[in-house]
């Protein structure tokens, strides 16, 4: 068959159908309200697994269900997305709506108005007026106001901001629009960081030792460390990313800790309450990719390792994890699945696990949201997971896409480095300024995430310091390696540090 406008030719696959029944936008349209969007033709897409395995995902845009087929009850078709964020994950959501024929709406802060994500979507429009920049991406009742004005079908949140807040999927709901991600309760539960121990601890997952909710105060917390022994570690309840986490080796060190950790995730994320663990030393941070959909399937898609880290914050991301025993990598994914499970999880998230020198390992979190680094899942597996979380929202089943457990394979490995603008001058404080001078390292094997790499765009002080992914694939670690290192050196970058 051959596709409208900018589509490309496909071969028809049983079971294939479009998220959307029309044509949808066209990523880079960079059409404020009320533009048009010129030829919209359906994007079809044919994804052929290196090494000819079966892990793919049957996304295939045509233009209705094939003979003898029927949709499930629950599909309903989503015609427009609009991605309540900023920045690179923004383009990388409207990228894959283009590809699904789905029309995208940016929203922008006032500070953002220049900001490439504007640009890229079909149509962009202003949040939080007169609000603090990091503030207007947060502003529900502005971000939901545009949604229902402008027929949006559904909202992706992206990573950070509203990403992981069980109001704002709430709202969606409450406001007739789907919510690229679990159910407000999931979502709820998983970021409680005790709830979720809790779930971990009922569905038969290890855990750390810890508190089994948030400490009183700076006493519960002192009786706990003198229990199990020094280090220990606070942790935020209610938020992740390393805010609200400190490591405490000493009992003098104690209450200074306690203080400054709840400082940290009172800011961080409104509420200051944290919960005590006993502190692994050197572990490996190995965390497992699922998906799961509304009729209670589940799969995962391997683990990455995410051991490489800068206070608490992950800088280089690779999968599968080297030196992985086969049978801990199976037992690390059957307990996240399981996991999963115990709660009804749908859409794309992420449990996550330390794996202790002596090859035990424990649960320490779940991230109910796409994760930055899910670019080297895709890479091993060949599995869009912003296609599948898309699909997943409009009540497509696991099966239906082509994701059973027998057919996802890893291919190869995949590294991931963050480029940010950072002075390490300055001990790695955010630089700011206008890029003068970009030359990125490109060619076979690398994958290049970003929002603001170009000459001439400028680096706000107010958003975070990423500035571009770069990804390397290759058939083992060492090559992957190799494609990265001289991808990296091939960068110039001048104007910011």
């Amino acid at each position: 068959m051959r596709s409208k406008g900018r589509g490309a030719a496909a071969r028809r696959r049983g079971g294939d159908w479009p998220i959307g029944d029309e044509g949808g936008g066209a990523s880079g349209a960079g059409r404020d309200a009320g533009g048009s969007g010129g030829d919209r033709g359906a994007m079809l897409q044919l994804c052929i697994p290196r090494g000819g395995g079966r892990a793919l995902l049957g996304v295939r845009l045509l233009r209705g269900p094939p003979p003898g087929t029927t949709r499930p009850l629950s599909y309903q078709p989503i015609r427009k997305v609009l991605v309540a964020n900023r920045g690179e994950i923004a383009i990388r959501v409207f990228r894959a709506c283009t590809e699904l024929g789905i029309r995208t709406v940016a929203v922008y802060s006032e500070q953002d108005t220049g900001q490439m994500h504007r640009q890229k979507a079909d149509e962009a429009y202003l949040v939080g007026r007169g609000l603090p920049p990091v503030q207007a991406y947060l502003h529900i009742p502005d971000i939901i106001r545009v949604a229902q004005e402008n027929g949006v079908d559904a909202i992706h949140p992206g990573y950070g901001f509203l990403s992981e807040r069980a109001d704002f999927a709430q709202a969606c709901l409450d406001a007739g629009v789907r919510f690229v991600g679990p159910p407000p309760d999931v979502v709820r539960k998983m970021g409680d960081k005790v709830e979720a121990r809790a779930i971990a601890i009922a569905a038969g997952v290890p855990v750390v030792p810890g508190t089994s909710s948030p400490v009183s105060g700076l006493s519960e917390a002192q009786d706990f460390a003198r229990r199990v022994g020094f280090p220990v570690i606070f942790k935020a309840a209610h938020g992740g990313g390393g805010r609200g986490m400190r490591v405490v080796r000493s009992p003098e060190e104690l209450e200074e800790s306690f203080s400054r950790a709840t400082s940290e995730a009172l800011a961080a994320f409104g509420n200051g309450a944290l919960f005590v663990e006993k502190f692994i030393e050197r572990p490996r941070h190995i965390e497992v990719q699922i998906l799961g959909d509304q009729h209670g399937n589940v799969v995962h898609l391997y683990e990455r390792d995410c051991s490489i880290q800068r206070r608490h914050q992950k800088v280089v991301e690779i999968a599968p994890a080297a030196r992985l025993h086969p049978e801990l990598r199976a037992r690390l994914a059957s307990d996240a699945v399981r996991l999963a499970q115990q709660v009804g999880y749908e859409n794309a998230g992420t449990v996550e696990f330390l794996v202790d020198q002596s090859g035990d390992y424990y649960f320490i979190e779940v991230n109910s949201r796409l994760q930055v680094e899910h670019t080297v899942t895709e890479e091993i597996t060949d599995v869009d997971l912003v296609h599948a979380q898309l699909q997943v929202a409009a009540g497509r089943s696991l099966p239906e896409l082509g994701l059973r457990q027998e057919n996802i394979r890893v291919n190869g490995c995949a590294i991931q480095c963050r480029v940010t603008t950072e002075d390490p001058a300055r001990g790695f404080q955010p630089d700011t300024g206008r890029i003068e001078v970009f030359r990125s390292g490109e060619g076979m094997g690398i994958r290049l995430d970003g929002a603001s790499a170009f000459q001439g765009a400028l680096i706000s002080p107010h958003y975070d310091s990423l500035l571009v992914k770069v990804v390397a694939h290759g058939p083992d670690q060492p090559a992957a390696a190799a494609k990265m290192s001289r991808a990296l050196a091939e960068f110039r970058i001048r104007g910011v540090k």
